[in-house]
């Protein structure tokens, strides 16, 4: 009896060590699946692009003179304080998956002829819908008063409705997921301030010089 308990004893404990040595050996003789990228083409070009169009707003800010209209610099502020959060997030997703901050191909996600006015270009030469040149920043950065304030809005304008553009897009294309989520967010959040710009700039544009 006890020479049988031995042997089964000895025999399950065969039989574990061949389980965990089978498990050891079995990625070297299958082929499985490599795990599925955290964030898709469309979402890892979206992402990356519309940080850096996040970036130049923060530069925007920055440029607006201390002397602005009041409500201008509080509009400013307002942006800065959602696209720093909003950079965060995005750059937090490229974090998890490993991938670059910049975009080395700038909007080849995008289909081509998305945005207007560039149909017919390939999409690597095309520049994010909405930046300003280094030109028009570098006025905004010398610009005072009432000028500065009717600038940045026009520009900060301008820009909004680049990235809103980009959002819809990617909203489009995408079916489901947290990127899908924020560019919604994204658009609905500078819809509002983009008609909240327009009201300023009727007002600033009406008011004597």
């Amino acid at each position: 009896m006890v020479k049988r308990l031995r042997e089964a004893v000895a025999y399950g404990v065969a039989a574990a060590l061949l389980l965990v040595l089978g498990a050891a050996i079995r990625p070297l003789f299958t082929d499985d699946p490599p795990p599925p990228p955290i964030l898709s083409a469309v979402e890892l070009g979206f992402v990356q692009d519309m940080a850096a169009h996040h970036h130049q707003a923060l530069i925007m800010v920055q440029r607006l003179e201390p002397g602005a209209d009041p409500a201008v610099r509080g509009l400013a502020q307002q942006i800065d304080d959602t696209q720093r959060a909003e950079i965060g997030m995005l750059l937090g997703w490229l974090r998890l998956a490993g991938a670059p901050a910049v975009n080395s191909d700038p909007m080849d996600w995008m289909p081509e002829g998305a945005h207007s006015g560039h149909a017919g270009h390939s999409r690597s030469a095309v520049a994010m819908p909405g930046m300003a040149t280094q030109e028009q920043l570098d006025t905004l950065s010398a610009a005072r008063g009432r000028a500065a304030s009717v600038l940045f809005l026009q520009l900060m304008q301008a820009h909004h409705e680049g990235g809103i553009v980009m959002a819809r897009v990617a909203d489009a294309m995408l079916t489901g997921g947290v990127v899908k989520q924020i560019a919604r967010e994204m658009i609905t959040g500078q819809t509002q301030e983009s008609g909240l710009m327009a009201l300023l700039l009727t007002q600033l544009v009406a008011a004597p010089g």
